[in-house]
């Protein structure tokens, strides 16, 4: 068969994506009252700001919420109530009692086609699609787990702890900060890793790419965005309020 008669190979489709948002925590650094993916910023739930975040990169086409064990109803109410881009299916499961617990849940509840797979934090709900867009583009060119991070601003040092509570702790060291990043999510993985790890990693860890770490997996990062934020003290809420209105008026709404 000659080249000019030899059918043109079928274009590469993309593995579709879901992200899954643990939202079952009790966040009591925020003091008390709700748990912190439920509270206001801005007259809207955290929670429903973090759903949007993700629903807004067109390569998302399903966000799974992992609300509170006993929660999943009280979730589901909240997000009916409030407007979400039509073409991302939004669907609620219940969690369980550690946040490793929840994403594993969450995946679970991931139908089969779904090959990439973000874990977002609820508590960041300020994340831009440019910073979703890059981990999943960054997925689907081959990298097995990617996340998100910024430079660190401040010295940091590693310090021993101190004989006694409350006493001064004495410095042992100061890393390096052009060789650390503060990490962010949404993370990015290839959805069977991301199983894998979840299998047979059964530490409690801080994010989902230190399970994959532990595989031997190398994980990447790509640039975060400073109003990628966690959420997470009564001063983070008030930073939040600031970016959110600041938006709406650049934007005009």
């Amino acid at each position: 068969m000659s080249d000019e008669s030899r059918p043109a190979p079928a274009p590469h489709t993309p593995a579709p994506t879901a992200a899954v948002i643990p939202a079952a925590g009790r966040g009591v650094r925020l003091g008390p009252g709700a748990p912190k993916a439920l509270r206001a910023l801005g007259g809207t739930p955290m929670l429903v700001h973090a759903v949007r975040s993700m629903a807004a990169s067109r390569a998302v086409s399903l966000v799974v919420v992992v609300a509170p064990p006993d929660g999943a109803g009280e979730v589901q109410g909240i997000l009916d109530a409030h407007a979400l881009p039509e073409r991302t299916d939004v669907r609620v499961v219940p969690g369980g009692e550690t946040r490793q617990e929840s994403v594993r849940l969450g995946l679970d509840a991931l139908p089969p086609e779904y090959g990439v797979v973000l874990v977002h934090d609820a508590a960041r709900p300020l994340v831009p699609v440019d910073t979703v867009d890059a981990v999943i583009e960054a997925v689907r060119g081959g990298a097995p787990a990617v996340v998100p991070a910024v430079p660190l601003a401040d010295t940091v040092k590693q310090v021993a702890p101190a004989g006694v509570p409350g006493e001064p702790e004495p410095v042992v060291a100061t890393p390096s900060r052009a060789v650390l990043r503060a990490v962010q999510t949404p993370q990015g993985f290839d959805r069977e890793l991301l199983v894998r790890a979840h299998a047979e990693v059964t530490d409690e860890v801080t994010d989902d790419a230190s399970m994959v770490e532990r595989l031997g997996v190398t994980v990447v990062v790509v640039p975060g965005h400073e109003e990628a934020f966690k959420v997470t003290r009564p001063l983070d809420l008030v930073l939040a309020e600031a970016v959110l209105a600041r938006r709406r008026l650049n934007d005009g709404f």
